[in-house]
Order: C-alpha cells, then sequence, then structure tokens
C-alpha cells in the first residue's frame, strides 16, 4: 500500500508538472487556454491574480511539482516525507487562496487551475497519510540484522550514548 501511494503521488506530480508547463507556455506566449467554460479560463489567467510580483502562478506551480517531484524520488526516510507534507501543504494552501480569488473576486473558474487544486489537494492528502503511518523502520531494505537496533531519525527519537557530551 505505502508503495502504491508513493507511485501514486510520483504519477499526480508529473501530471502537475505537464498541466502546469501548459499553463506557463500559454501565459509566456500570450495564448487563449483552451477552456469549456467559454472565457472563464481567460478571466482567471489574465486577472491580477495570475501573477505575485510579476511571476506567473502557473510558474510557481511549475517549481512546486518539480520540487514535489524531487521530494519523493529521493531515498524515503523522514526528512523527505517531512519536505513532501511541508511542500504540499504550502501548495494546497495557496491553490485554496486561488480558488477563493476564482470564485470571490474573478467571478469565474479556471478548469486546468481547479484541476492543479484537485492534484494539490491529493498530493497534500497523500503526503499526510505517508508521514503519519510510514516510519523509517517499515521503510527499511530487509529484515533487521543482529546487533544493535538502528536508532528511528525523527519522532521518537532519543539522546545520543553519554548524554551528548563528547
Amino acid at each position: 500500500m505505502k508503495r502504491g501511494l508513493r507511485r501514486a503521488m510520483l504519477v499526480v506530480s508529473v501530471l502537475g508538472i505537464a498541466l502546469t508547463i501548459y499553463l506557463t507556455i500559454v501565459h509566456y506566449a500570450g495564448l487563449k487556454p483552451a477552456c469549456t467554460a467559454g472565457q472563464s479560463c481567460l478571466r482567471v489567467q489574465t486577472s491580477r491574480w495570475s501573477e505575485v510580483a510579476g511571476v506567473p502562478v502557473a510558474l510557481m506551480g511549475l517549481i512546486g511539482y518539480i520540487g514535489i517531484l524531487g521530494t519523493l524520488l529521493a531515498r524515503d526516510r523522514e526528512e523527505s516525507r517531512i519536505a513532501t507534507l511541508g511542500l504540499t501543504l504550502i501548495g494546497f494552501a495557496f491553490s485554496a487562496y486561488l480558488t477563493y480569488r476564482e470564485g470571490h473576486s474573478i467571478h469565474a473558474y479556471c478548469e486546468e487551475c481547479l484541476t492543479s487544486a484537485a492534484f494539490m489537494t491529493l498530493l497534500f492528502i497523500g503526503a499526510a497519510y505517508r508521514y503519519v503511518t510510514v516510519s523509517d523502520v517499515t521503510v527499511s531494505d530487509g529484515p533487521a540484522e543482529a546487533g544493535p537496533a538502528r536508532p528511528a531519525v525523527g519522532r521518537g527519537r532519543s539522546a545520543p550514548a553519554g548524554g551528548g557530551r563528547g
């Protein structure tokens, strides 16, 4: 189940990268986005909320999805799961803010933007679930070898032998 979740998250990250590459190209090329909802996508993607400090939101999303993909491709350790959780939390919160702006400020919804928000929501839920349920002990490469146990990193960590003084 845990490997399946990580693989699913990898797929969603790649889909997010593909979507945000498309949206970034649309932004910089000045193209009309593909949209079945009339002019809604164009209204959203040309609104004042489509950029932050001159940087397109689509490019920020692309960078975010690449970062998430990187944390998912890294060795599965608590640190990489924390990084995935942090990046997806930021992406989820920013997507929620932008979706709020679509409905309450722009009064139009962009299908691609909502798709990205759905991807980020799925990634955040998956990252939270992985962080809570997976520990470094359950991610080990095989059966434990005889000898002293390897201490778990992160939650529940104990002080070093000798009180930490050298």
